[in-house]
């Protein structure tokens, strides 16, 4: 039982049913502003109660809704190897972690009539805490197969990712509870790693906690996906469930702007099409079934606005990236269950017809699940009723507390594994160390992050992505698992020469061809930039410093970033051209070297480098 956790320990030791748990350091002491995708996270006390608001539509016209068949849809997202409790800042409490997340899912599940589906919108995996990543994050797929049912597993033959036939893979059985699609974080180390922890395989520096790991025991699916020379998709594009005789189609997708926020040797050999055409040209083929209940899963999202009152039945388009794929999905289409931008989102909105499609995110890291109740009308095959409320999944309350003991020994297993690597101590810190960023976009943990890497290379400048630091270092002893969990990529840093007219072009990029911004975390250069100004002119060149002199656009200025920036990861095409390369420490070492360089305890602050024009 989770009796209680402290707050500022290092290290979690947590009481699982008599398992006791010495932790890694835990991933869970993090600061949320800003999730890794560059959206500013909105979490809190206010966010989780309108969170939880149930939201209701029904069909006016249905008629015998005693006869309608209701059972639940338990959607979550963006799990990212969070097997351990999450620390919510803002609460002053955990929530999640892989054994208390089951045990709300069972939970719920168990209060459902005709049970439940369980659905994960991508990012189940990637940029992962050490005690899934050390571990290829097949923990994090094992964690998924113990909620899935008897009708998930089978034996499967070994075949060719790009082989027909996959209708025989007993993982599409429809009575199997559990369906996934793909993130952009599982293509972080190439197609055919994403393909070997969805099929199994053992990896080659495995094997790790299973000597037989044989993938996910569940299906995934995304229509989007395609093989580059074919065209065919990578995975099926869907799956039909069936619940108490009726049948309900799981359609998957991805954001189509994947290969922009992943190493290009990452989505190497496949496509990504535009979402809603690619979910739209299943759906003739799913009613031709005879299905006409049809769930979308799908790794993008939104931050949906506030609104007033204690439940909301209203339309509301509530935009952002998902905004325009609503707007244009067939009216076959019922729920749409979100994720990739780490927030929550609940609400009936409506495609360019006028179709009312409830969706929801749940946040993130387990901490909370989206809790769908669906109702289908026999005669029709319909949806004719469906609501949702996110739950938020504490661990010191309801089912919170008796976790899941047999998810809780694999989470001890995982951390017994990394443990010896993971709570070497490499530093002190003097106090906390954060991602969140200033009005200007600066923040300590970039200047940490970027100084350590100009220094590994010795160059006069460098500059870090945002969307690579994940994570904060709190006050007090820093370990090597602490410093992973910040940057757990192993992106190698790469030296070039940039003239000084490409690093203008660099700072313009940081708004030029974005969806958000994305301000770069530097060292060497100081320059200011203007809100108010167009996107190609927020820069103010006459401000721009390199170690304290003018930039000299004709001059030729050596600078490190890491291989994903460098390969134009992030829409940074500019890099690309950078001449001269030569490629050094992979970036975690480079942080730990210059931590442990640095006078103890160490520090770093927010200095000025980046200023908004007064």
């Amino acid at each position: 039982m989770f009796s209680y956790f402290q707050h500022r320990t290092k290290t979690l030791t947590a009481l699982l049913l008599g398992v006791v748990m010495q932790g890694s350091a835990l991933a869970a002491h993090q600061h949320d502003e800003r999730n890794f995708c560059g959206h500013i996270d909105h979490d809190g006390p206010e966010e989780r109660a309108q969170a939880s608001a149930r939201t209701f539509w029904r069909d006016d016209h249905a008629a015998n809704p005693e006869s309608w068949v209701r059972f639940k849809i338990l959607g979550f997202n963006d799990f990212h190897g969070q097997l351990e409790p999450r620390y919510l800042s803002f609460a002053k409490r955990y929530a999640g972690g892989a054994a208390v997340f089951a045990s709300y899912l069972e939970a719920a599940a168990a209060s459902s009539k005709h049970g439940a589906i369980i659905v994960h919108a991508g990012d189940q995996v990637g940029a992962s805490p050490p005690i899934s990543a050390l571990l290829q994050d097949e923990p994090s797929i094992s964690f998924l197969n113990m909620l899935a049912n008897k009708y998930c597993m089978g034996e499967r033959k070994d075949h060719d990712d790009r082989a027909e036939g996959r209708k025989r893979d007993p993982r599409m059985n429809p009575r199997c509870n559990l369906v996934g699609t793909v993130g952009n974080h599982e293509f972080d180390e190439g197609v055919s790693e994403m393909l070997r922890l969805i099929n199994g395989g053992i990896h080659a520096k495995g094997p790790f906690l299973d000597p037989n790991y044989d993938g996910a025991h569940f299906p995934y699916v995304s229509a989007n996906v395609v093989w580059a020379d074919s065209g065919k998709p990578v995975l099926p594009p869907y799956v039909i469930k069936r619940i108490h005789g009726q049948r309900i189609a799981f359609i998957g997708a991805v954001l189509k702007e994947t290969p922009t926020i992943v190493t290009p040797t990452g989505v190497a050999g496949v496509r990504f099409l535009d979402e809603a055409e690619a979910i739209n040209r299943y759906i003739p083929e799913i009613k031709r079934q005879g299905v006409r209940a049809i769930v979308v899963t799908i790794h993008q999202g939104t931050n949906q606005a506030s609104y007033n009152g204690p439940t909301n039945t209203d339309p509301q388009d509530v935009g952002g990236d998902i905004g325009p794929i609503i707007n244009n999905l067939d009216d076959e289409v019922d729920i749409v269950v979100a994720g990739h931008w780490h927030q929550f989102t609940n609400a009936l909105m409506p495609n360019k017809h006028g179709k009312l499609i409830l969706v929801t995110q749940a946040f993130s890291y387990a901490t909370a699940y989206d809790d769908i109740d669906v109702a289908i009308d026999p005669k029709t095959r319909d949806i004719v009723e469906k609501s949702a409320q996110i739950v938020t999944t504490w661990t010191d309350e309801g089912p919170g507390l008796t976790p899941n003991p047999q998810v809780a020994a694999l989470v001890a297993q995982a951390s017994e594994r990394v443990a010896p690597l993971v709570n070497r101590v490499i530093g002190t810190a003097s106090g906390d160390i954060l991602r969140s960023e200033n009005s200007a976009g600066e923040s300590a943990m970039g200047n940490l992050i970027a100084d350590a890497q100009r220094k590994a290379m010795g160059t006069d400048l460098a500059f870090m992505n945002p969307g690579g630091i994940r994570a904060d270092l709190l006050g007090g002893d820093v370990t090597w698992g602490d410093v992973f969990t910040v940057q757990p990529f192993n992106n190698d840093l790469v030296r070039m020469d940039l003239t000084g007219a490409q690093i203008i072009t660099l700072l313009s990029q940081q708004w030029v061809g974005q969806t958000s911004p994305r301000i770069l975390k530097t060292s060497g250069i100081q320059y200011r930039w203007n809100p108010a100004a167009t996107a190609d002119q927020r820069v103010d060149v006459s401000s721009i410093l390199i170690n304290g002199n003018p930039i000299d656009p004709a001059a030729v200025y050596s600078v490190t970033v890491n291989s994903f920036m460098a390969a134009g990861g992030d829409n940074f095409t500019v890099l690309t051209a950078g001449v001269n390369r030569v490629i050094g420490p992979v970036d975690l070492d480079a942080l730990i070297s210059f931590i442990q360089s640095l006078p103890q305890p160490f520090t770093a602050a927010i200095e000025g480098r980046i200023q908004l024009t007064q």
